[in-house]
């Protein structure tokens, strides 16, 4: 499959050493001592939903069979996905912060899973031919700024949030000082927009409304709307806090199509392949090429490995790719997720358009200017 045309059509025009997959969860269960956390709901069946969501993604990674070694196995994993790419492809691990309440407390309770910024630092640092990192940080920790810089001290080259899971608002004052912090150490936010099914968390589904993201934009942070936020719905409060209720992705393209947010506001095209978002979303993202320059690549890694999620069926009735494709993307899910997301988004079609290959080199947008003194005296 690694010889077949399509595969290697997808890298012509690629320059691999500036491919880096923007949107690659890490997780595991805890068991290397890195101090991941899961939901104790994901390991009960009393539980069914959180506990077959965490069988998906273990299987889909394949770290299911692997007791007392999940997180090695994970890790391994996405190693030996790379080995099918080419040389200087890398991945960007996202760390998962906790639910963290009003008071400023962190609500375990609450929390569906908790990726350490330690922990994604110290894999970045063991494997840097395969991975960079991206740390999560709680805007209302009282030592949350602490923390942001701390972290770009150590080398992350972004900051990951989950609005719904996560129980923060864009649009609150007290995210003011993060986002000033943020500017100053030149690190964009990759930051979920839209609904969140994969994890429940506080579930407060209308702080994924894209909307809530003026704020950070107006601060002057470089923001990455995850899967361009193209699925649910959310009130248009641009028409009121009684707004009608607007398709979250239209929201999306409404602060795409303002002046005052180019070169601010970005988009990652990760999960848009799958089945619940492969509509009209997909074909409009696409087609606007003069969209292209501000979207990024991602995976969204393990979901492609998810079976349920994705239909290569589907994808050929939506005539985005050829029927006689079908075989060898069904193939390519089997052996390697990564690599079937990457061709298979790289072969899409709408509307006589293809996406650019610059979408897929995403190493400059994640190169920091602003370098901080910590890292630098690390080297």
């Amino acid at each position: 499959m690694a010889r077949h045309e399509l595969v290697r059509a997808a890298w012509d025009g690629i320059d691999a050493r500036k491919v880096w997959d923007s949107h690659c969860h890490l997780a595991g269960n805890g068991d290397s001592g890195g101090g991941i956390r899961l939901n104790v709901a994901a390991e009960d069946l009393r539980d069914p939903l959180e506990y077959m969501q965490r069988l998906f993604f273990t299987n889909a990674a394949c770290a299911q069979d692997a007791p007392g070694q999940v997180d090695r196995r994970y890790v391994e994993r996405l190693r030996a996905l790379t080995d099918d790419m080419p040389s200087g492809t890398k991945l960007l691990l996202l760390a998962f912060d906790a639910v963290v309440n009003q008071a400023g407390e962190e609500s375990w309770e609450q929390t569906s899973l908790y990726v350490p910024n330690a922990y994604a630092a110290q894999i970045a640092r063991l494997h840097p031919q395969s991975f960079e990192w991206a740390a999560s940080v709680h805007p209302y920790r009282r030592d949350g700024v602490e923390r942001l810089e701390a972290a770009a001290g150590q080398g992350a080259r972004a900051l990951k949030w989950l609005p719904a899971t996560m129980g923060m608002d864009p649009a609150s004052e007290r995210c003011d000082p993060f986002y000033e912090a943020l500017v100053r150490l030149d690190l964009p936010l990759i930051t979920h927009a839209g609904m969140e099914r994969a994890l429940r968390g506080v579930d407060a589904q209308d702080l994924g409304n894209p909307l809530r993201l003026r704020r950070a934009l107006d601060h002057g942070v470089r923001v990455v709307v995850a899967h361009c936020a193209s699925m649910g719905q959310d009130r248009d409060t641009d028409r009121g806090a009684n707004g009608p209720l607007v398709d979250d992705f239209e929201l999306f393209a409404r602060l795409m199509d303002e002046p005052r947010y180019a070169g601010k506001l970005y988009g990652d095209i990760s999960a848009m392949t799958q089945t619940a978002r492969a509509g009209a979303a997909l074909a409009r993202v696409i087609e606007r090429e003069d969209w292209h320059p501000r979207l990024l690549n991602g995976s969204d890694y393990p979901l492609p490995g998810v079976f349920p999620l994705y239909s290569v069926k589907y994808m050929v009735e939506q005539a985005y790719i050829e029927k006689s494709a079908a075989p060898l993307f069904k193939g390519l899910r089997e052996h390697n997720a990564l690599l079937f997301d990457f061709v298979l988004k790289r072969s899409l079609r709408a509307g006589g358009k293809r996406l650019a290959a610059g979408i897929f080199e995403t190493r400059a947008f994640f190169d920091r200017r602003t370098i901080p003194e910590a890292a630098q005296s690390q080297g």
